[in-house]
């Protein structure tokens, strides 16, 4: 009567035992979705566990999807350069920078990007709600072209697809199964969820990811998504990795106050 269930055992994959390089630590943040409050307080908490750790090199990670959805993607955008200057941080390109981005001039994906939380980005750069709510696409392109920084375009455009460091790949969404990293397309990178989240066996390197929400933290036996809703939810995740640890910084609002929680990551 056993013999099924260690079969069952048996056919599942082992988890992969992952290293970032000897020396480094890295901060990945998930989706951010305009919470810059959330975010605010998550960088003062990186900041300090990064005081406390030790001689490690650190470098943050920003996974993707800075804007959007949330009330102040402006602020978040101007508090992600203000810290690239202070300190290592790396941007990965998500897929609402990039319908942000080409929404500047192509009006079929404005009207796409602002019926996903564009709406919210476009207000929270100054544009008075009164006038957005009587203008035309063309209208809104050029009240944002008057509105948001070149410096905050040009940060933004500069986010790139993938990170690996040791043993580890820092995408935004994930990858396409089975396909070696050089060969992967940026819209996977960007966009994809199936067949990805499904997929059980080991990638070319652990992959740590956002783009879809779950309630906690996503482990698998080959991937970890760190899309804890912010916007939605009031909770911001921050994974931390330092040799083959894993551990979890958050910040978290509850009746409008912000707390830090902390925690280690299930191998």
């Amino acid at each position: 009567m056993f013999e099924p269930l260690r079969q069952i055992f048996r056919s599942r994959p082992a988890p992969v035992r992952a290293a970032v390089p000897a020396g480094e630590r890295y901060y990945a943040v998930g989706d951010i979705h305009g919470r810059r409050d959330l975010f605010a307080a998550l960088v003062d908490a990186i900041e300090a566990d990064g005081r406390g750790g030790g001689a490690a090199r650190s470098t943050a990670v920003l996974l993707g999807d800075l804007i959007d959805r949330g009330p102040d993607s402006a602020g978040v955008v101007e508090l992600a350069m203000q810290w690239s200057a202070d300190r290592p941080v790396e941007l990965l390109a998500g897929n609402h920078e990039e319908m942000f981005l080409e929404s500047f001039e192509d009006e079929a994906v404005l009207r796409h990007f602002l019926r996903h939380g564009g709406r919210e980005t476009v207000l929270s750069y100054g544009i008075e709600k009164s006038v957005y709510d009587g203008a035309t696409l063309r209208e809104i392109q050029s009240l944002m072209h008057e509105a948001v920084p070149a410096a905050h375009r040009a940060f933004l455009a500069a986010g790139r697809d993938n990170l690996v460091a040791g043993d580890y790949l820092f995408v935004h969404a994930g990858i396409a199964p089975n396909v070696p990293l050089a060969e992967q397309k940026q819209h996977h990178f960007r966009w994809i969820r199936e067949p990805f989240l499904d997929h059980d066996a080991p990638h070319e390197h652990f992959v740590v990811h956002g783009h879809t929400i779950t309630q906690g933290i996503d482990v698998r036996t080959n991937r970890l998504g760190i899309d804890t809703g912010a916007y939605r939810t009031g909770r911001l995740t921050a994974l931390v990795l330092e040799g083959e640890g894993r551990r979890i910084i958050q910040a978290v609002e509850t009746d409008g106050e912000i707390a830090i929680e902390t925690g280690d990551c299930d191998q």
